[in-house]
C-alpha cells in the first residue's frame, strides 16, 4: 500500500533509546535527496541542553536544506516532561501541527525524526511518536535495537511495534532492525520470513564497531583537550578500543591493537616515541591516536622529533586530568554521528544502502523522479546509478592522499570496485599513516604483475607501427596510467581515473593511443557538469581539444547531449559563439554557423540552435530580445564553446563567481572510460568522477 500523495512525509521513530536511528535518517535523506526537488526536515523534538541538537544540526549542514533550525523543531525534551507530566499531550500535538503545517508548504516531502527519550515512560515515546505520525498524516518508518536480543525477542518486539502502529491506522513504510549480530542475520531472516512476511517489509543491519566508537575528535571535545599534533582533519579517526599504556615499552606494546587510542601521561616520553614508531613497522598494528593525560608533554627534543615526522596523520591530543579520569570519562562517552567528522557519515550510509531495498522503499513511498534536476539530486544520484551494475574502478595514483581518501569512502558506501595501481607495502604503509582502511580493495604492484608482459606484447602490437619498440613498450608499461589504459583496453577493468597528481596530456595520451575512441566518433572531447544553485549545465569543449573545426565541433556537441541525456539532463544544446543568429560576421562566427548545420544533419532530433552569446543561451530574459523564436535560447542545458581558450576560462569563471561545483572533466568519445581529474581536485572530486567513470562504463 503506497504512502497517500497528500501527505508525503515518513516518520522515523525508535521504539528504544540508541537504536541508531540517525544512520536510518540519513539514509532516507540520502534516498529523498536523488529524487526530490524540494525536501525539506522536520523534527518535533530535540535535546534538551544548550547545544545545537546534533541529529539536526547534521541533517541541516549536510543537505544544505533551505529551513532556519529554530523552525525546523518544536519542544526540547525537558520542556516535553513538564508538559507530559500535566497531561498537557494534546498541547504538544497542536503545537508540532502548527509548526508542521508551514514547513510542509515550502517543501515537496518532509522527513521527520521523531524522538527517542521523553524520560516520562518507554510506553508513551511510543504511543506519543506514532500520536503526533499520525496527526501529521506521516507513514512511519520504524528503529529497532536487536542489540543483545535473541531472534524470537526480536521477532516478538517487531509484531508488537507493527502491531502498535496498525492501531493508529498509519502507513507502515517498514521496520529497520539495527546493530544485529552479525552471524545471526541469516536466521533472523528465514525466522521473519516464515512468521511476519505478511506485516511491513524488514530489514536487518549488522553491528558496526566504528558507529559504535567514538571519533578522537569527540574525545577531544567531550574531555575539554587541546589538538597537540596533527592536522584537524586527523581527528576522525575512529578509537574502537582504548590502551592505558602505564607498563614499560616492552610490555605495553604486545597490547596493542588496531584502532587503539592509547592514554599515557604526558612525561613518558618512551611511550610515546614507541607508539609512533609502531606506525611504521609492517608487525604492528595500527592505533587511531594518542591522548596525553595530566596536562604534560614530552621534553622539547622529543616535541621536535615528533613535529619532524612529517608523514605520520594520527592525532596526538592532551588533557589537564590524570589517566585514570581520563579513560573513565573516555569509555563513557556516547558516539555520535557528526557533521564534522564525514567518516562515519560514509560508514553510515554504506551499511544502509548495502542492507535496504532502496527501490522497494521509493516504490511504497511513490516517489518520483522531480522534473528538475538541481545539483544535491544530480549528486547524490551518481551513486545510486553507479550501484546498479557495480563497476571495476583503476586508481593509478595511490601515492596521493586525496585517492586513498576517496577508495576508502567509494569502498563503505558499495559504490564501485576499486582497484589502487602501486607497491602493495608501500600503499598500506601509507593508508596507515592516514588512518585510511583499504580493507577489501584491490592493489596491484604494476611494476612487478602477472599481467605486465601481455600488455607489453600488447602494447607493442598496437603502436609498432608508429615506430615504437619493444623496449619503448615496456617503458610505457611501468607507467601506471599507460598500465591503466591497458587494464581498461584488455576489460581487466572497467574504467581509470587519474589526474590528481598527473597532468592532463600523461592522463589522456594513453587513453588516445590504447583505447581510442568509439566508431562513427571522429574526435574524444570533454564536458564539465556545471552544478549551479538551481539547475545543472553541461559544459563542453574545457579541456582537450584547442580549435576544433566545424565538423569536429558539431561531433562535440552530439557527443555532449548524448552524454547529458545518459545522465537525466534534458539535452537543449546551445552553439556558443560572440555574436546572436545572424548579427554577427567573421570566420569564428562561420565555423559556429557550419557545425550547427552538420550536428543537425547528424541529429536531427536534437534540439540544438546558435550562433548564441551566453547571456542568450543562459538568461530568458536576454532570450526573448536577442533570440525570441528559439526554443534554445533561455533554456539551453548543454553550452558548447568554439574553443578552448573559450571554454575553459567560461568554466573557471562560472564556478568562481557563482560558487558553482563544476565536475570534470568527463572524457567523451572513447571506446570505454577514461577520465582526468584536476590536480587541485578534492576528495569529493575523485569520488564523483569515480561514480560518473563507473556510470558511463555501465552505460557502454
Amino acid at each position: 500500500m503506497p504512502l497517500n500523495k497528500e501527505h508525503e512525509a515518513i516518520y522515523i521513530t525508535s521504539l528504544e533509546p540508541g537504536s541508531g536511528k540517525l544512520m536510518v535518517t540519513l539514509g532516507m535523506m540520502e534516498l529523498a535527496s536523488r529524487v526530490v526537488g524540494k525536501l525539506g526536515f522536520f523534527r518535533p523534538v530535540i535535546r534538551s541542553g544548550p547545544k545545537l541538537d546534533n541529529d539536526l544540526d547534521l541533517i541541516l549542514k549536510r543537505y544544505d536544506l533551505d529551513i532556519d533550525y529554530k523552525d525546523a523543531h518544536v519542544f526540547k525534551v525537558d520542556e516535553i516532561q513538564a508538559l507530559g507530566a500535566d497531561g498537557k499531550f494534546s498541547d504538544i500535538v497542536q503545537a508540532v501541527i502548527e509548526r508542521y503545517d508551514k514547513i510542509k508548504e515550502k517543501f515537496d516531502f518532509v522527513i521527520i525524526e521523531g524522538f527517542e527519550s521523553s524520560g516520562i515512560s518507554a510506553g508513551f515515546d511510543v504511543d506519543a511518536n506514532i500520536e503526533i505520525a499520525q496527526n501529521l498524516g506521516a507513514g512511519i518508518l520504524g528503529v529497532m535495537n536487536a542489540k543483545e536480543q535473541g531472534p524470537r525477542e526480536i521477532l516478538e518486539e517487531f509484531k508488537i511495534s507493527s502491531k502498535a502502529i496498525s492501531s493508529h491506522g498509519c502507513f507502515h513504510l517498514a521496520t529497520i532492525i539495527n546493530m544485529v549480530e552479525p552471524k545471526m542475520i541469516k536466521s533472523l531472516e528465514a525466522l521473519f520470513e516464515k512468521e511476519a512476511k505478511d506485516h511491513a517489509p524488514f530489514y536487518f543491519i549488522p553491528q558496526i564497531p566504528e558507529l559504535a566508537s567514538p571519533t578522537v575528535g569527540e574525545i577531544l571535545e567531550a574531555l575539554n583537550g587541546t589538538l597537540v599534533y596533527g592536522k584537524p582533519s586527523s581527528l576522525s579517526q575512529i578509537a574502537t578500543q582504548f590502551k592505558v599504556a602505564a607498563m614499560t615499552l616492552d610490555n605495553y606494546l604486545s597490547y596493542l591493537e588496531n584502532g587503539d587510542l592509547v592514554i599515557t601521561p604526558g612525561d613518558r616520553e618512551d611511550i610515546v616515541v614507541g607508539t609512533l614508531s609502531s606506525l611504521f613497522s609492517k608487525t604492528f598494528p595500527n592505533i587511531s591516536g594518542i591522548l596525553l593525560t595530566g596536562g604534560l608533554r614530552p621534553g622539547k627534543r622529543v616535541e621536535r622529533l615528533i613535529n619532524g615526522l612529517r608523514s605520520v596523520s594520527i592525532p596526538i591530543i592532551g588533557v589537564k586530568e590524570d589517566t585514570f579520569t581520563a579513560a573513565m570519562a573516555a569509555s563513557r562517552l556516547k558516539p555520535q554521528i557528526t557533521a564534522k567528522y564525514p567518516k562515519k557519515i560514509d560508514i553510515a550510509l554504506g551499511a544502509f544502502e548495502s542492507r535496504v531495498d532502496i527501490d522497494e522503499i521509493k516504490n511504497r513511498l511513490s516517489l518520483k523522479p522531480s522534473d528538475i534536476v538541481t545539483p544535491l539530486m544530480f549528486q547524490y544520484r551518481l551513486f545510486e546509478w553507479a550501484k546498479r551494475k557495480k563497476q571495476k574502478i583503476v586508481l593509478p595514483e595511490s601515492n596521493d592522499e586525496r585517492v586513498l581518501r576517496a577508495a576508502e569512502i567509494l569502498k563503505a558506501r558499495g559504490v564501485t570496485d576499486i582497484v589502487l595501481l602501486g607497491n602493495r607495502d608501500t600503499v598500506l604503509d601509507n593508508a596507515a599513516l592516514l588512518g585510511v582502511n583499504l580493507d577489501g580493495i584491490e592493489i596491484i604492484d604494476h611494476t612487478h604483475s602477472s599481467l605486465l608482459d601481455n600488455f607489453i606484447q600488447r602494447f607493442f602490437e598496437l603502436r609498432q607501427k608508429k615506430g615504437i619498440t619493444r623496449d619503448a613498450a615496456r617503458d610505457a608499461m611501468l607507467d601506471a596510467n599507460y598500465f591503466g589504459a591497458m587494464m581498461v583496453y584488455m576489460d581487466v577493468v572497467d574504467g581509470m581515473v587519474s589526474g590528481a597528481a598527473h597532468a592532463t596530456q600523461d592522463v589522456l595520451r594513453p587513453a588516445f593511443q590504447i583505447i581510442k575512441t568509439r566508431p562513427g566518433i571522429i574526435i574524444a572531447s570533454s564536458v564539465f557538469f556545471m552544478c549551479l544553485p538551481t539547475k545543472v549545465l553541461v559544459f563542453g569543449d574545457c579541456a582537450v581539444n584547442p580549435d576544433p573545426d566545424s565538423r569536429e565541433l558539431a561531433a562535440i556537441a552530439v557527443t555532449s547531449a548524448e552524454t547529458a541525456a545518459s545522465f537525466g539532463i534534458e539535452p537543449r544544446v546551445a552553439m556558443l559563439s560572440y555574436s546572436t543568429g545572424a548579427s554577427g560576421k567573421g570566420k569564428d562566427v562561420e565555423k559556429v554557423r557550419e557545425a550547427i548545420k552538420i550536428a543537425k544533419k547528424m541529429r536531427p532530433d536534437l534540439l540544438i540552435d546558435g550562433p548564441m552569446q551566453y547571456d542568450a543561451a543562459f538568461d530568458m530574459e536576454v532570450a526573448r530580445k536577442k533570440a525570441p523564436e528559439s526554443k534554445v535560447a533561455g533554456r539551453a542545458t548543454v553550452f558548447i564553446f568554439p574553443d578552448l581558450n573559450t571554454g575553459n576560462n567560461t568554466y573557471k569563471a562560472v564556478q568562481r563567481s557563482s560558487n558553482a561545483i563544476a565536475i570534470g572533466p568527463i572524457i567523451q568519445g572513447l571506446k570505454k572510460p577514461v577520465n582526468d581529474l584536476s590536480r587541485g581536485c578534492l576528495v569529493e572530486d575523485v569520488v564523483n568522477t569515480v561514480a560518473i567513470t563507473a556510470i558511463q562504463a555501465a552505460k557502454n
